[in-house]
């Protein structure tokens, strides 16, 4: 007899209770405060194929990277590889528990183990924390490492964090949320960081300069060392956001270019899940002088076994449960295992020839932030063509493409930040630029009435951002 035929029988139910020692609670019997419980519930009464087919038809309206170019700039939107995915779902990797002991999980440390080398040997650093659980977190944690570098030192009245006008947002909230005051610098006519202005802001009060590289205009900064060399001779820490590593990897890294400290994106560069509010991994690597800062414990091995090692005298302490967010830091360790390094250096190539092929396609059309050479994205401006970025955005959407980021980064006006990644076909790209000329030659008005073949038309996105309906009625 099944066990959903057995709770019917009263008598045999009786006796599962009596052996098993527990009694089912009543339904008016709830642990919650009864002022917060719902007394009724009102859904609607379907079968359930018409609940899957709305679901269905729900989940075919939506664009993903399985579908096509997902050319959102600065955010690397890459297809997520299936091997992967699978070796992530594991029983073996899922059914173990944080609190098993170590001589049970020699398997799983052996990847954090080897995942921290690759990273290392990535950064250019000497230590890695797989600690944090997003690339934010991992900012944060690196500021925190600075913040306590600097006490150690006895340097606490540096207090300022020097950042780019081209930033990710990130930047300026995680030193506001460390402790520091945020010194903001402008770019150069190129793109880059201006020199005079970076000399200006450099101070006794410095605590760091926070940049990545190449920027969010997708332009390598070909003064960096100079940069590094200033920073150092200021008594500061140059730290490295690594949301561009993408177009670096196997070719250059923060070590070489004189950069302290680093985070990473997983979902970036190793192509594991990105957004939705799920779990993430923003694993932070340090240099020499900083590695007895890191977050405890990281993975270590001796002849014998791996071990969590906690013998890290300066430690920041635990910035996470765990140990991080361990299927997305497997997903990447497998996604490094499978490149290797000629396959990751090939990836770096062929993502930064996909944007200087897009900039190439669309130069004469709009106007670019910078004349050279594109990294992993390129950064254009619709300004002068009459065009508002929000109606090309629009018109792409409306034609079966997803948008490129709008009006970031701040400094441009009518900004397309395009980042079409290694993963596009040559068909793609074109398909992609063709919609970006076609717009052009499109009426305004007609491309304000857009979208017009989706569920729903134009929506007003200030009215969404400032009346959030969180609720369900």
């Amino acid at each position: 007899m099944s066990y959903h035929q057995a709770v019917y029988d009263e008598k045999l139910l009786n006796e599962i209770r009596s052996e098993n020692n527990f009694k089912f609670k009543d339904a008016d019997e709830p642990d919650l405060p009864k002022e917060i419980v719902r007394k009724e519930l009102k859904l609607p009464n379907v079968a359930e194929f018409d609940v899957v087919r709305h679901y269905t038809r729900l989940s075919q309206m939506n664009y993903c990277v399985d579908l096509g170019i997902y050319p959102l700039g600065s955010c690397t939107m890459k297809f997520n590889p299936k091997f992967a995915d699978k070796i992530a779902s594991f029983d073996e990797f899922n059914g173990s528990h944080p609190f098993q002991h170590e001589s049970t999980i020699q398997g799983t440390l052996q990847i954090m183990y080897e995942l921290q080398e690759y990273l290392k040997e990535i950064s250019g650093m000497e230590r890695v924390s797989l600690q944090p659980l997003a690339g934010a977190q991992g900012e944060y944690a690196s500021l925190l490492i600075i913040k306590k570098y600097l006490e150690v030192e006895g340097m606490s009245e540096r207090t300022e964090v020097i950042i780019p006008d081209s930033a990710h947002g990130t930047n300026p909230a995680s030193a506001s949320m460390s402790g520091f005051s945020i010194v903001e610098i402008p770019s150069d006519k190129e793109g880059g960081i201006d020199i005079e202005a970076l000399k200006e802001a450099l101070g006794p009060k410095t605590a760091a300069f926070m940049i990545t590289n190449p920027n969010t205009l997708g332009v390598f900064e070909p003064k960096i060392k100079e940069i590094a060399k200033l920073v150092h001779s200021a008594g500061a820490l140059l730290y490295y956001d690594g949301a561009n590593f993408n177009a670096i990897v196997g070719i250059t890294n923060p070590g070489k270019m004189g950069f302290d400290l680093v985070h990473f994106n997983l979902h970036k560069t190793f192509a594991t899940p990105h957004g939705g509010g799920g779990p993430g991994a923003g694993p932070i690597a340090v240099n020499r002088k900083l590695m007895d800062f890191i977050p405890t414990p990281f993975v270590d091995r001796d002849e014998k076994k791996y071990f969590f090692n906690y013998n890290v005298n300066r430690s920041i302490g635990k910035i996470s449960g765990f140990h991080g967010s361990f299927i997305n830091l497997l997903r990447a360790w497998a996604y490094i295992k499978y490149h290797g390094s000629d396959g990751m250096h090939n990836n770096t190539v062929h993502a930064v020839m996909n944007a200087n092929y897009i900039s190439a396609r669309l130069k004469g059309k709009y106007e670019s932030v910078s004349a050279s050479l594109k990294k992993h994205e390129v950064v254009v401006s619709s300004e002068k063509t009459g065009k508002k970025a929000m109606d090309i955005a629009k018109f792409l959407i409306n034609n079966g493409v997803h948008s490129p980021t709008v009006y970031f980064p701040l400094i441009v006006h009518e900004a397309l930040m395009i980042e079409p990644t290694e993963d596009v076909s040559l068909e793609e790209l074109d398909r992609f630029c063709d919609l970006m000329i076609e717009v052009l030659e499109k009426d305004v008005l007609y491309l304000q009435s857009l979208p017009d073949v989706l569920p729903i038309g134009r929506a007003d996105e200030v009215k969404a951002a400032k009346d959030l309906c969180l609720k369900w009625n």
